[in-house]
């Protein structure tokens, strides 16, 4: 099926005649006619009655034209759609992030920027992020980990520290900082393995030689907060993630590097999407 042929009998149908449908298509009216021709050939059918300059559609022209009328209101509904997505103007927007802390202010923006965008957003550690994003299951992800694989584009958006926390009633509770030697023995409440908090921090802990006591291993951040509150030990978050918490009270590590900068990835084969693209324009400028 031609669909340039289609096109012209559609013009024609809707112009009611050759000589209007030309001028309105920009193009002369042989062409058009020759195209109309051409799809009446094909299969051996008639769509116009044509008298002189008179032009009316046959039965089947009627009915073909109801067709073309729903088929080309169809493709400008189509390329309505992929224009709005191209703008931003609409569209999904698959996330996956280690800490709903750090990314829900760079949602806030894109949705600010771009109010028709909705979006789909996964939690879990750094390890479960990049399996999303290589698995596209998500267009984009925000961690705190940074990457090496070259499948992978990445950015990095800002700064981040990790520090310790206790309930308001311990003992260190009115201390701002302490020593990473301070934690020897005591239990401590640490993300799963895979999380960047459990690998910056275990990382630390064995370059100063410090070992620490039980340890309590939870799958969020929520989960830390309310085993440290329960007295399961002293707990380990982002201090972003933590915030002004009144149950609880955070200490900086004062010898030690706990610095962590979180990223924005996405598969680099994808970088140019119209989304993927936007979302990196929009908070690749927040260090």
């Amino acid at each position: 099926m031609n669909l340039t042929q289609l096109r012209a009998f559609h013009r024609v149908a809707q112009a009611g005649g050759f000589s209007l449908a030309a001028r309105s298509a920009a193009v002369s009216q042989p062409t058009l006619s020759a195209q109309v021709r051409g799809l009446e050939a094909a299969y051996a059918i008639s769509l116009f009655n044509r008298r002189g300059r008179h032009t009316t559609l046959t039965p089947l022209g009627h009915s073909l034209f109801a067709i073309t009328t729903r088929l080309f209101a169809a493709e400008d509904e189509i390329s309505h759609l992929l224009g709005d997505v191209a703008t931003l103007a609409r569209g999904q927007l698959r996330v996956a992030a280690d800490s709903p802390t750090h990314v829900m202010p760079l949602l806030a923006r894109l949705k600010q920027r771009h109010a028709g965008l909705v979006f789909s957003l996964r939690i879990g550690n750094s390890e479960d992020v990049i399996r999303r994003v290589l698995e596209f299951e998500c267009d984009v992800g925000v961690m705190a980990k940074r990457v090496s694989d070259p499948r992978l584009y990445s950015l990095p958006i800002r700064d981040d520290r990790l520090v310790v926390f206790v309930p308001v009633g311990h003992r260190w509770a009115r201390r701002r900082t302490l020593a990473m030697g301070d934690l020897a023995g005591c239990d401590l409440v640490l993300r799963e393995r895979g999380s960047i908090t459990r690998e910056v921090f275990e990382s630390r802990l064995a370059e100063m030689g410090v070992l620490p006591g039980r340890l309590l291993e939870v799958e969020s951040r929520e989960a830390v907060r309310e085993a440290v509150l329960a007295g399961f030990g002293i707990g380990v978050v982002f201090e972003r993630e933590l915030g002004r918490d009144p149950e609880t009270r955070s200490l900086a590590v004062r010898d030690a590097d706990l610095a962590v900068t979180e990223y924005l990835v996405c598969l680099a084969e994808r970088r140019r999407l119209p989304l993927v693209e936007g979302f990196f324009a929009v908070v690749g400028g927040t260090r």
